[in-house]
């Protein structure tokens, strides 16, 4: 038996004070993590904020007739209960202490979040005797069901097309400065800086086995190198780049992407044809460098190709030459 969980209740053993009391605390909780995605967002999407801080209200209004209810019926002494208490309760994931949570993923996560509530209200309501206590509760699992239509009027109020716009613009460059910016540059050195040792390595020896050991440590390293200069090289508090450690592990993982790519095919034990096949590796990888720059760089297409290709071709003549040497 997992510690903890043979103390939880079961939904069907509560009593209807203590229904009252996981709704009033569920309530409680939900405006709570509302009101902190708005402070999340107040700073660059102001308007978002503002949709976010009208669903805190409304939760605290749905929290204010639950306490209501309870008062007439129980008391004013409402029990301690809270979701992790109950067995088989829906939980809220905590996504929302991660840092630099996106808006889209916070979006998705608070319709989630009115979805679970929604459920809760109905099985509620359905285990409850008194009339106006399932009243209440079969009220509240429309309003949360109802919740979607609501957001979209706080949205109508406080996002017209302009601010939309501006913020799936702040968002887009957002997301290029924290992924695709490391992401590209770790892309590029792991495919471009470890062309030489690779195939020096794989024309001296003509050992796959050996090619493939010097192409992985020089993979290995770079990502980490690559990384962590990344991750401590800039807080984003300033710059507004976004989580260091995002920005790490993007350029981090990208850089050891780019070096394995044209290192794995030397597990083949033909020599020729490991090489032939990391040619083409390589040509891809260089490819898909100028196709992202293209892409979230702007960076026109056949100019991108010509310095990724350019650069690439000169590395991998560098390494050629001094292994046939």
């Amino acid at each position: 038996m997992i510690p903890g969980i043979q103390s939880r209740r079961r939904f069907k053993d509560l009593s209807e004070q203590e229904i009252l009391a996981l709704a009033i605390s569920s309530e409680e909780d939900d405006a709570r993590i509302y009101r902190m995605y708005a402070e999340r967002l107040r700073g660059e999407f102001p308007a978002s904020a503002a949709v976010f801080d009208g669903m805190a209200e409304e939760e605290d209004d749905h929290r204010r007739r639950l306490i209501d209810l309870h008062t007439r019926r129980f008391g004013n002494v409402i029990p301690l209960i809270r979701r992790e208490h109950v067995s088989g309760f829906y939980a809220r994931r905590p996504v929302w202490l991660i840092e630099n949570l996106g808006l889209e993923r916070m979006r998705e996560e608070a319709e989630k979040m009115e979805q679970d509530a929604e459920r809760f209200y109905r099985t509620a309501a359905a285990n409850t005797q008194d009339a106006a206590t399932r009243k209440l509760l079969g009220d509240l699992a429309a309003a949360e069901a109802g919740h979607s239509y609501t957001a979209n009027k706080l949205e109508n109020k406080h996002l017209d097309t302009e601010t939309r716009d501006t913020e799936k613009d702040t968002a887009h460059r957002q997301f290029v400065l924290t992924w695709v910016q490391p992401g590209l540059a770790g892309l590029m050195d792991g495919s471009v800086s470890t062309l030489a040792p690779i195939f020096a390595t794989a024309f001296a020896t003509q050992d796959t086995w050996t090619t493939f050991l010097v192409g992985a440590a020089a993979s290995v390293g770079a990502g980490i190198s690559m990384g962590f200069t990344e991750a401590a090289s800039d807080d984003g508090q300033i710059s507004g780049r976004g989580s260091p450690l995002k920005r790490g592990i993007s350029a981090g993982v990208m850089t050891a992407v780019g070096g394995f790519g044209h290192a794995l095919p030397y597990l083949i034990p033909h020599f020729w044809t490991a090489t032939f096949i990391a040619f083409v590796v390589v040509f891809i990888e260089l490819w898909a460098i100028a196709w992202i720059q293209n892409r979230y760089m702007d960076t026109p297409f056949l100019r991108a190709a010509f310095q990724v290709v350019l650069g690439g071709a000169l590395v991998f003549a560098a390494g050629a030459l001094i292994g046939s040497g």
